[in-house]
């Protein structure tokens, strides 16, 4: 990778995460925060011609510290010490785009990802509001190597919590943490379960009635029903639910700063209050028999 002298990128390559534990796990429930990570390689700042203000615009800022509430229900959190414009691991390992690199990159990719079409595959293009990040195209090797280097060590890494979970519960619950820009027609809170596909149904509805009991304004699977990381871990009937949770930031967050609002502290009890009620859900409900028994 470039730029020898990084002290920033050799720190994130002896780190590419953080993984917060409780004392005991108590549920069967994981968080992962991919989009949090806000520690930006000196190299990867010089390779852009964007500001590192807005560089920070993709960021899903604070949400790793928001959610560290789940540590006191007895759940591990386990968040991506880089940040999403470097690279972003809730895209498929092919979702690269060719054209951002010098020479052909030495694996399959998928040209036809709608996601690497606007600009945001694994090493995206643009940054969210549509600017070009690169002054000019990588080496192709340095799409190996951050591949390496971070995205396989993050999915090991989450992967392994889930496996771990599942032997010790007979199942496991992927709580994917994210945040989305404010506008006018988003809501509070948006929950994700790819339609259904990713999680029972009775932990979509868990999640719905926490958030709205604390006066948040709800809806599923729009804009946003669940990247990779719920595509991949969402499988309800091997016991494997995966769920994702968008977070308005103009709730907690002045977004042209990137940094916390007012509200932080009062959102952040809020959340808290929320998150409790639903980590409360009898995890029985989950288990097949359980999913039958919602139902009837």
């Amino acid at each position: 990778m470039s730029g020898a002298d990084d002290s920033i990128l050799d720190e994130l390559s002896r780190a590419p995460y953080r993984l917060h534990c409780p004392r005991v796990q108590a549920i069967p429930f994981v968080f992962a925060s991919p989009h949090s990570g806000r520690a930006y390689p000196t190299s990867f700042v010089a390779q852009s011609r964007l500001s590192f203000d807005a560089l920070r615009r993709s960021e899903d800022a604070f949400v790793e510290e928001l959610f560290l509430s789940v540590l006191d229900c007895g759940a591990p959190l386990i968040a991506a010490s880089f940040p999403r414009a470097y690279l972003d691991v809730n895209r498929a390992p092919a979702e690269f785009d060719a054209q951002m690199f010098e020479g052909p990159l030495p694996f399959a990719v998928d040209p036809s990802s709608p996601r690497v079409n606007a600009g945001l595959g694994v090493i995206p293009r643009v940054v969210r509001e549509g600017a070009e990040i690169y002054r000019q195209k990588l080496c192709a090797g340095e799409a190996s190597e951050r591949l390496a280097v971070f995205y396989r060590p993050y999915h090991d890494a989450l992967g392994g919590l889930l496996a771990e979970t599942q032997a010790q519960f007979g199942m496991s619950i992927v709580i994917d943490c994210h945040s989305m820009p404010s506008a006018a027609a988003v809501p509070d809170i948006v929950l994700g379960d790819r339609y259904g596909v990713a999680a029972a149904p009775v932990l979509m509805h868990a999640a719905e009635v926490a958030f709205a009991r604390q006066g948040f304004s709800v809806a599923r699977n729009a804009p946003y029903a669940g990247g990779y990381t719920t595509q991949l871990h969402g499988r309800p009937g091997r016991g494997s639910h995966a769920l994702q949770i968008e977070i308005n930031r103009a709730l907690y967050l002045n977004e042209d700063s990137v940094r916390p609002a007012p509200s932080f502290n009062q959102f952040h009890a809020r959340l808290t209050a929320a998150l409790r009620a639903f980590l409360s859900l009898d995890p029985a409900l989950f288990t097949p028999r359980g999913m039958r028994h919602a139902a009837e």
